[in-house]
């Protein structure tokens, strides 16, 4: 019971990253690199101040921060370049759906051999997630959005695969938060002078550092918790409720509206997890899992 209490609080905070973004960059109120990179600063801070506050030290020059701080470098990286130019709609598919194959690919190389009823749970929330998620009309594909929101979906796969082997989850990803900040400030200093950046203002400030401190730091802290109970293949397939969470939030907190589409969509992809992880699977005894 514990673990899926924690677990649902992970991904209610991951939706919570979806709507702060919105509010703050799809509303003007700040660059969506500028974004990031408060948002990396601001993690590293809090997670930090509470590591050092526990008396516990940062493994920054720890071997494994190759993998886990540079992950999560290129899943920052390549979702704030992404954005920049692609439908959000198709963002969240290429996302969701790239993470899946990295960490079923992963957790296979890794020795877990998931059953057949979660690839087939996995194929109907991702088809649901397609229909929610793909635009109803024309939206933009430029080949490097897409290409960096592949990588972006690579780097958050390798980055939860990593998680598993965490000893100490605040402390980790504290270390691969300070890591993650240095590419983020260069690629702002990088940036064409074509992309014109928004004027940041107070709110989208304040946004991006509630996203870092909180839903992202704290939030990605507790991932790191977490996964090494659930395994490469459940973790993946739990992340696709992810956007209807956040399609729920909307609507909600920011008075978005919902179509019957949008309905009949989430419950394939909740119905296709649900299925994968055996919640339909009949019991006998005592055994199961």
């Amino acid at each position: 019971m514990r673990l899926a209490l924690l677990t649902c609080v992970v991904l209610i905070a991951f939706a919570s990253n979806s709507i702060l973004n919105r509010m703050a960059v799809g509303n003007g109120e700040i660059d969506a690199i500028a974004f990031a990179v408060i948002r990396a600063i601001a993690g590293a801070v809090m997670l930090a101040a509470l590591v050092l506050a526990r008396r516990r030290a940062l493994p920054v020059f720890h071997r494994a921060r190759i993998v886990g701080a540079g992950s999560l470098t290129i899943y920052l990286i390549g979702f704030s370049i992404a954005y920049i130019q692609i439908d959000a709609g198709l963002g969240a598919l290429l996302l969701f759906g790239g993470v899946q194959v990295t960490m079923f690919a992963g957790a296979l190389f890794g020795g877990e051999r998931p059953p057949l009823r979660r690839w087939i749970g996995a194929a109907m929330a991702l088809a649901g997630l397609a229909w929610l998620s793909w635009p109803s009309g024309e939206a933009a594909v430029p080949g490097v959005a897409v290409v960096a929101m592949l990588l972006a979906a690579m780097g958050w796969g390798i980055y939860s695969l990593a998680g598993r082997a965490a000893q100490d989850p605040m402390a980790e990803t504290g270390a691969n938060f300070i890591w993650s900040v240095p590419p983020l400030i260069l690629l702002t200093l990088l940036r064409p002078a074509q992309i014109d950046g928004v004027d940041s203002t107070a709110t989208g400030i304040a946004l991006a550092i509630v996203a870092g401190a909180f839903t992202s730091g704290l939030g990605y802290a507790l991932w790191y918790a977490v996964l090494p109970k659930l395994g490469g293949t459940v973790s993946a397939l739990l992340q696709l409720t992810v956007p209807i969470i956040a399609m729920a939030a909307g609507f909600v907190l920011l008075g978005e509206g919902v179509t019957w589409r949008m309905i009949g969509a989430a419950l394939v992809t909740l119905g296709g997890v649900a299925y994968g992880l055996g919640a339909f699977q009949r019991r006998t005894g005592s055994s199961g899992s």
